[in-house]
């Protein structure tokens, strides 16, 4: 989907909502509905990780500060590193004793990777493919919202189509009924007429009834994606029922489609988790500094000071260095992992295969139902000038005597059903060209179009 702000300009060209305009239904809710909403902070969310993935050129500084009070037994013999027994520096006074004195400390330590075979470029890479898919993700579901707002938009062009053509028919069932209750009450039709009229009239309330009914829940649905109530849509309807001319116009990269790119960018974020896991078999280098202050409340003796003595560090140390580390037998699952990775690989790419011939059989099956729409559309003036002939040569015959109510009922039924399938033929080819856009993952010529029949 191209970027929605072309259809800003809009904004200014309605005032309130006293006339919603198909554009300004697809602007709104590609800009503010909540789903669209959520998708944009997420792409926020992305680019703070990386931010966070950037961190680790800094340098790190970690600073410490102790006092405790212990006893200063120590022996000769070493102990492997464990986080449970805490080690006592200072030569093995050969005592047992349960004496305690004080201690404490403080320091820094200062260190800082100087460069790390591309490692950390290879973790923002990840970072970078998590917004760019979040980015594709807002393009997906801004087209998704405009789809939705378009189409439940032409649902309510199309039902107040049907009401108005119901009318109608109401209105001529509703004349030809009370004309045959006066011919019955002068005894010059059979009574089972008039109950045959009344029916007619009936089914043509009813048919009236859904029409309505149909523009209710037409409004409900533009009014959830808008986020708005229903009873302050009033909708636009005048460009929507004029055969949209037809505009050879670039078919867009099926590629382009945001579904495609969401997809392309899934694949591009495997990638980059493999290309962090080539550059993680590598030597860690890392320069540190380091400066201190411990205090002790015993000399080497053995000799223990006044009461205080031991909460102040005193005696200061630093030192410079570099420290090299190597997970030498990280490879295996380091293997394991790139393998993983490569599946997932495989997975997404047919996943994306699957994306573009998904995409190419519905721009082929929408052109399809355009080019249909548009035979049915130009053909239907033909049967609706037909349908109307009939009508009232069955009136007329009718009146005369020579037929019965059944085919002045059946005539006025196929007027209302023309009527009804006239309209919605010219909508129904906007609806194809709507299907084509949506297909293409760009509503912008689509928004153009309508304008442009206005």
């Amino acid at each position: 989907m191209r970027n929605p702000l072309f259809l800003i300009p809009l904004l200014f060209c309605v005032p309130g909502y006293s006339q919603l305009t198909l554009e300004r239904a697809v602007h709104q809710a590609m800009s503010q509905y909540p789903a669209v909403r959520a998708s944009l902070q997420q792409v926020s969310a992305a680019a703070a990780g990386i931010n966070l993935a950037r961190t680790s050129y800094l340098p790190r500084a970690d600073f410490l500060g102790q006092v405790n009070r212990a006893t200063h037994n120590n022996i000769f013999g070493m102990l492997l590193s464990q986080s449970v027994i805490s080690p006592i520096s200072g030569p093995v006074l050969g005592t047992n004793s349960h004496e305690s004195v004080w201690g404490s400390g403080v320091g820094v330590l200062v260190s800082w990777e100087p460069f790390d075979f591309g490692l950390r470029r290879a973790n923002v890479g990840i970072a970078e493919s998590a917004r760019n898919i979040a980015n594709a993700q807002v393009a997906v579901t801004q087209l998704q919202a405009g789809i939705a707002a378009a189409d439940a938009y032409l649902t309510i062009v199309a039902a107040q189509q049907t009401v108005v053509a119901a009318r109608a028919g109401v209105e001529r069932a509703r004349v030809l009924n009370q004309s045959i209750e006066t011919l019955v009450k002068n005894e010059l039709r059979p009574g089972a007429e008039a109950s045959r009229s009344r029916a007619e009239l009936a089914l043509a309330e009813t048919q009236l009834i859904q029409g309505e009914q149909a523009v209710d829940v037409g409004r409900a649905a533009l009014a959830q994606v808008l986020g708005v109530p229903p009873q302050s849509i009033t909708v636009e309807s005048e460009s929507l029922l004029k055969l949209p001319p037809e505009i050879p116009g670039e078919a867009a990269a099926i590629s382009q489609h945001p579904l495609a790119m969401a997809q392309s960018a899934a694949i591009e974020e495997v990638k980059a988790r493999e290309k962090a896991l080539d550059r993680s078999y590598y030597p860690r280098f890392n320069l540190e500094g380091t400066t201190y202050a411990r205090g002790t409340g015993i000399q080497a003796t053995g000799m223990t000071g006044g009461a205080a003595s031991g909460l102040g560090p005193n005696i200061q140390n630093w030192g410079v260095g570099v420290c090299v580390t190597f997970a030498a037998f990280d490879i295996p699952s380091i293997r394991a992992r790139k393998q993983i990775e490569h599946y997932r690989e495989l997975a997404e790419t047919a996943r994306y295969d699957q994306v573009l011939q998904d995409l190419n059989g519905q721009v082929e099956k929408a052109k399809a139902t355009l080019a249909g729409t548009r035979r049915v559309a130009q053909n239907l003036p033909i049967q609706l000038e037909a349908a109307r002939a009939t009508e009232q040569q069955a009136s007329a015959r009718y009146k005369a005597g020579l037929t019965t109510i059944v085919e002045v009922a059946e005539a006025e039924r196929i007027l209302t059903q023309t009527e009804i399938d006239d309209a919605l033929a010219r909508l129904s080819v906007w609806r194809a060209l709507l299907a084509i856009a949506a297909a293409q993952g760009d509503l912008k010529p689509y928004v153009d179009q309508v304008s442009l029949a206005r």
